[in-house]
């Protein structure tokens, strides 16, 4: 699937479509379920906490004081970082699953769903752990660099406060993009090293430093494609939603419909069963990619297709 030796990204890439392309009975059925779940909870969460009110009366003042702002974005969007926050535990999840497919792969070996399910089933609660671990630290590394706006807001000193929280958002999330590529190997490390669950975060650690700035550039172009072919496919139904309810995201009342949520919320799971497991083929051929730059792994990994061979 992948020569082995140092791989470039389009090599990295090229050997997660494949991999997607050549095993998707295995692939599609796990990611569309992982997809559609997070969706459904997406959809609930707008509905419920989605409110375009405030943004809506924004566009009609002329000096909006910066907490006015900072509410109303808030209000509209923050049900929509949920969803996001919720599809980076998929696509985590289903890395760490899928990394199986991906190893057997580089050997060019059939992988079928019960398979799959065999080798990665032992490993399951460490990997939710895992998942767990790191979807939380990131939240809880964000709401501590915003805290002490939040603190001058709940004091009374609204402007200062939205001031610093805005701050406070960018350096926390300068903070967690840091952390994510640093710890982005993780899964992989646990599933095909059988690791335990910090001892995968210091394995991820220890595979990235010295190359953050190449893995962070491989994972941005791989997540720029990623996003733009689930835009395009999602295109059509959120076209469709509009038609047929005549509603949109910036509703007048401030609240989204269920059915334009329900038929945005479908395509967007559709989307994501194609691109969450390219994502996760490329984080794992990643992990490849370093331990063969540090671990000479491509030597190993000839060896053991010359066995397989005799």
């Amino acid at each position: 699937m992948i020569p082995l030796r140092p791989l470039g990204f389009g090599e990295i890439l090229d050997g997660a479509i494949s991999t997607v392309r050549l095993h998707w009975r295995s692939v599609l059925p796990l990611t569309l379920g992982v997809g559609a779940v997070t969706q459904a909870v997406s959809v609930v969460t707008q509905h419920a906490y989605t409110d375009n009110g405030r943004l809506n009366r924004l566009t009609h003042e002329q000096n909006p004081s910066m907490h006015d702002i900072v509410s109303a974005y808030r209000d509209a969007y923050w049900p929509t970082l949920i969803g996001g926050l919720l599809m980076a535990f998929g696509v985590l999840l289903v890395t760490a699953v899928l990394t199986t497919v991906v190893s057997r792969a580089v050997f060019g070996w059939t992988v079928t769903a019960s398979a799959m399910w065999r080798d990665a089933r032992p490993r399951l609660p460490r990997l939710v752990g895992l998942t767990l671990l790191m979807s939380v630290g990131y939240v809880v590394v964000l709401l501590i660099a915003m805290l002490p706006g939040i603190l001058l807001i709940a004091a009374g000193s609204d402007d200062a406060g939205a001031a610093l929280t805005v701050l406070g958002a960018i350096v926390g999330s300068a903070c967690v993009i840091w952390l994510w590529v640093l710890l982005s190997l993780a899964p992989p490390a646990l599933v095909l090293e059988r690791q335990k669950v910090f001892a995968a975060l210091k394995r991820s650690a220890k595979l990235v430093r010295g190359a953050w700035w190449r893995v962070l550039g491989i994972q941005i172009l791989a997540a720029l494609l990623a996003v733009l072919a689930s835009s395009v496919a999602q295109l059509p139904f959120a076209g469709l939603a509009s038609w047929f309810t005549g509603d949109s995201v910036l509703t007048d009342s401030g609240h989204p419909g269920w059915t334009y949520l329900i038929i945005v919320g479908v395509g967007q799971a559709i989307a994501s069963a194609f691109t969450m497991p390219v994502m996760a083929g490329v984080i794992a051929l990643l992990y490849v990619d370093q331990r063969i730059r540090r671990e000479s792994l491509d030597i190993e990994l000839a060896q053991a297709a010359q066995a397989q061979q005799r």
